[in-house]
Parts: C-alpha cells; structure tokens; sequence
C-alpha cells in the first residue's frame, strides 16, 4: 500500500483558511482550496498581496461579502492583527486595533508616556508593557477551581443517555434486556439529554481607572481557563486584544507573563463602546458570544459619547445566553448608575452586581450564575 506522504508544514495555512471561511458560511468547494494553493505558488508568492489576490481570484467571495472576506483574510494571515471599524463622531475617527494572539507571544510597542497614575479614565491611548508580582497560592481561587464545572451555568444537548429519571423510553436498550432475561423485564431503562457547560466569555478592563483590579481579574481569568474548555478571553482600553491562549498556561506567573506581551494599552484610556464595537465587528470574535454567559469587569466609565456603548451592549446580549456587568462602583449598597452609559445600558444586562472584590466577583459567579436566568 503506497503511503501518501504528508504536506509541508507551509502549505497548512492554505488549507485552514479555506476552513475558515467554510466555517463563516462562504461556499468554498475542494477544488478552490487545490486552485488557491495553486494560483499563490504562480504569485510567488513574492507579498502577502500576492497571497490576497490568489484567494480572491481562486475563492471567489460574493461582491456583498468581500469586507467581510477581507476582513477574515486580515485575521488569519496578517498577524492576527486587524483594525475593526467603529461609528460614532468626531471623537471616535481613531479605529480600535483589534489583535488576536497568533501563532506565537508579541512584543508590546514602545510607548511615548506610560500612564503612572491610572486613576481616571480617559479617552487618549497610552501604550504601555506591565510586570506582574509573583502570585502566591489562593485558597479562594482552588476552591474557585473546583466548584466552576458544577456551578457554571449548563445548557442541554441534542444527544440523550440512560438515566433513572428520563423523560424518553431507551427502547433499544430494552430490547437487549428483555432478550437477555428471555422477556422479562423489571424496569424500563429510560433516557434524559446530556448537559454541558455554556461557554464562557470574559470581557476584562484594563484600562488606568481599573488598575488596582487588573491582577485579580487575570488571576480569575486564569483559573477559569484552567478549569474549562469553552472560554473566550478579551482586554479592553484604547484596543481589543484576544489572551485565551495565554490564559490557557499551566503555571499562573506564566500565563501573565504571557498576557503581558500581548496587551499594549495596560492602565491607559477608555473606549469601552468602541472596544466592544470592534470585537462585534470580527465575525469570529462575536460568534464566541452566542449562546455564552458573558461577564463584563469593567467600572463602566465611558468618558466618550455613551451611544457606541450603549449599541454594543444591545448587540451582545441578543448574542449571549446571559450578560453580567460587575463593577467596583456597585460596592456601596446605595450604588446607582449615574453615567449615561452605565444607565443606558441597564435595561440590556440582566445583572448589574459588585466588582470590587476578587470575593464578590467568585461570589457572584458562583451564585448567580447557577441561578435562574431574571
């Protein structure tokens, strides 16, 4: 039997991004993905232009479709980094720099200032590179760690197994008993649907009014990583940036270390709403946010105009299962959202609760979520 031998290494790219778009509803046949490998070696490919006019002449996107082809192609082969559009006004020209995690860590741009105080939150981008003290062991976290899978909010699947208080008659498995105790059977075996966890996606802060909460909420981050598989982690400030793979590392120091290289507005401004605009914007990033429980760690301090915040909350909760907002200002029990964003965004979030504590945020996942949905 002749073995085929397997492609080379750089060939994979070729084929995953065909996935890819197969994966965000394009219609991409087997012999496009030949014809896309093909037509780039005819290029060249001397430019990743070369590579771009290849797919668009070989994997021939609708003319309606084409931004968001391009904006795809963005994603996946220009270093994950991509710049998503925002509306707004005057104060909203600059467009929010979305960056996926890559194949590999990145290293944080220089920064002209570095925002020393992080008290306020502002509009202007201040990029900055942070070091992370090492972490101690947390006996809250552990017992965060263990109680997350049972506690976390769980959805019902499509296929069934046996179990006593089924809601279906297991009729093969009946057969097979009656066949074996030659008709006779003491008890229909019966079944009910498997559960899963839902997803889970955490939008974190990090911008200089949130400074004092960023370690815990990576260290949150990371445990939850750990604990489950369907999770999806965002920073937000002036950019958007994609750190599940970092939280993913075994060893806590690590993963922040990781996390370090990859977020580069670390204390700076606040542009929640365009930040949130941006990761609606990519069509992989928001699809992470349907049917999950989303949970938001942020003060709510949009300094621009509320508007792009207050869309962009209507749009994640039609996608979420559930969206939570906790903030460090909810700490005071006579706490009422004065903003005009945090008001706006009241009637599209089904808990607006206390984030001023790594305590309160674990209480509250682990309480709230395991509750009815209000």
């Amino acid at each position: 039997m002749t073995r085929v031998p397997p492609l080379p290494r750089a060939a994979w790219p070729f084929i995953a991004f065909p996935a890819l778009l197969r994966a965000h509803g394009f219609a991409i046949a087997p012999e496009q993905t030949t014809a896309f490998m093909a037509g780039t070696t005819l290029l060249g490919p001397r430019s990743l232009e070369d590579v771009r006019h290849a797919a668009r002449a070989t994997l021939a996107p609708p003319p309606e479709r084409l931004a968001e082809f391009d904006a795809l192609f963005a994603a996946f082969f220009e270093g994950q980094t991509i710049a998503a559009p925002t509306e707004g006004g005057p104060e909203s020209e600059d467009e929010v720099q979305v960056r996926d995690e890559g194949a590999g860590l990145l290293e944080p741009p220089d920064a002209d200032e570095i925002n020393q105080a992080g008290e306020a939150a502002t509009a202007a981008e201040s990029l900055s590179s942070r070091r992370f003290a090492p972490l101690g062991r947390d006996e809250l976290l552990r017992r965060f760690a263990r109680e997350a899978p049972e506690r976390l909010p769980q959805r019902r699947g499509r296929r069934r197994r046996v179990a006593r208080p089924g809601d279906r008659i297991a009729l093969s498995r009946a057969l097979r008993l009656a066949v074996r105790h030659d008709g006779e059977l003491m008890q229909l075996p019966r079944l009910s649907r498997r559960t899963h966890l839902r997803p889970v996606l955490l939008l974190i802060d990090v911008s200089g009014s949130m400074k004092s909460r960023t370690d815990e909420h990576l260290r949150l981050a990371h445990t939850l990583a750990r604990s489950i598989v369907r999770i999806e982690i965002f920073t937000f400030g002036t950019r958007l940036t994609r750190i599940t793979r970092a939280m993913r590392l075994r060893q806590p120091d690590q993963a922040l270390a990781a996390a370090s290289t990859m977020v580069a507005d670390w204390d700076g401004g606040t542009r929640i709403g365009d930040a949130l605009q941006a990761f609606l914007a990519v069509p992989r990033f928001a699809g992470f946010a349907r049917g999950a429980y989303a949970l938001v760690l942020s003060d709510g301090l949009e300094r621009g105009a509320p508007d792009a915040m207050i869309d962009a909350v209507r749009r994640l909760a039609r996608l979420a299962w559930r969206l939570d907002w906790l903030t460090p200002l909810a700490a005071d029990p006579a706490f009422r959202p004065q903003t005009a964003g945090l008001a706006g965004i009241l009637p599209f979030i089904d808990h607006l609760a206390d984030g001023s504590s790594l305590h309160g945020v674990v209480t509250h996942i682990l309480a709230g979520a395991s509750g009815p949905r209000p």
